[in-house]
């Protein structure tokens, strides 16, 4: 199988549904009470580079319902889906909250590894832990050492604001159901793999 073919068809689908919700987002919130500016000046990037705008204020029923959620500081980091694709990798996705009254830097997310520091603010240090088979997963790269994961434009998430992210990591065995997702200093995140 291409990765690469596997991929390409993956990010046209991300900006093809990112660029569909905010198109939605737009036509729900017309003819606003004028009191509040529009909040597309923070994003978080696809692993393709695209520009689309992920970013969003927290709403009632349109948040989905997280697999987990952490806290660390002012920083909340939900994870919504952690989905078993045909390929042999899993691709988790969620939200991150800047909480708190300063923009919020991912620096510390990228890794230690050498190579992640090309990637800038972004998930590149992610990983999974199977606690069942004692082994890690770091999250994909491609051939120039780009994680298969979020980067953040700007470096990071505004005060108040939330930003959409996704990482992708090699399959446990398919007998490993719960898994522990870590990034950064955040605490582990338990989570359940579904069937894609």
């Amino acid at each position: 199988m291409d990765l690469g073919r596997t991929t390409k068809g993956r990010r046209a689908l991300f900006v093809l549904a990112v660029t569909a919700g905010l198109l939605l987002t737009t036509a729900g919130c017309g003819g606003g009470d004028g009191g509040e500016k529009s909040e597309a000046s923070s994003s978080a990037k696809s692993p393709a580079g695209g520009d689309g705008d992920q970013s969003r204020q927290p709403s009632g029923p349109a948040v989905e319902q997280a697999l987990a959620e952490v806290k660390s500081g002012d920083i909340t980091l939900a994870v919504h889906s952690a989905v078993r694709e045909q390929g042999g990798f899993v691709t988790v996705s969620g939200t991150v909250t800047n909480n708190g009254g300063q923009f919020w830097i991912a620096a510390n997310w990228r890794g230690d590894e050498r190579e992640l520091s090309r990637n800038g603010a972004s998930l590149a240090g992610a990983s999974l832990i199977d606690s069942k088979a004692k082994k890690k997963y770091l999250v994909l790269r491609d051939t120039q050492g780009r994680c298969l994961c979020t980067k953040f434009d700007g470096g990071g998430v505004d005060a108040g604001k939330s930003a959409e992210w996704f990482a992708q990591f090699p399959a446990p065995p398919e007998d490993t159901t719960k898994v522990d997702f870590l990034v950064g200093a955040m605490p582990p995140a338990s989570i359940d793999i579904s069937q894609g």
